[in-house]
């Protein structure tokens, strides 16, 4: 599977901001799509997830109410719709995917995910 994420760029602090996320190559119907990002001297975190098949989703707290996570099964590719953006929200989002479902013990950390798109950067001025 390979994932390419794009969307990123400069916005102003309350904008808003859609991220994509491209899947290619060998896809599994039943498998979970995620956002994680990390900041300048600030491990990985994880941000959103979403299942493939069924299309439940999950939130980090920091973001629920302001970030909705999505995706187009015809197109096989998610989405990161990012509104009411705060500065603490610059970082670099990496798209991620792993073939099962989410798991609520393993699947808000990076290593549960064998496959990740290249980044795009977020930055969020005040």
């Amino acid at each position: 599977v390979q994932l390419q994420a794009s969307g990123g760029g400069l916005v102003q602090a309350g904008g808003s901001l859609r991220l994509s996320c491209a899947a290619s190559g060998r896809t599994f119907s039943n498998y979970a799509m995620s956002w994680f990002r990390q900041a300048p001297g600030k491990e990985r975190e994880f941000v959103a997830a979403i299942n493939w098949s069924g299309g439940s989703t999950y939130y980090a707290d920091s973001v629920k109410g302001r970030f909705t996570i999505s995706r187009d099964t015809a197109k096989n590719t998610g989405y990161l719709q990012m509104n009411s953006l705060k500065p603490e929200d610059t970082a670099v989002y990496y798209c991620a995917a792993r073939s099962a479902p989410f798991n609520s013990l393993t699947s808000y950390y990076a290593h549960a995910y064998p496959y990740w798109g290249q980044g795009t950067l977020v930055t969020v001025s005040s």
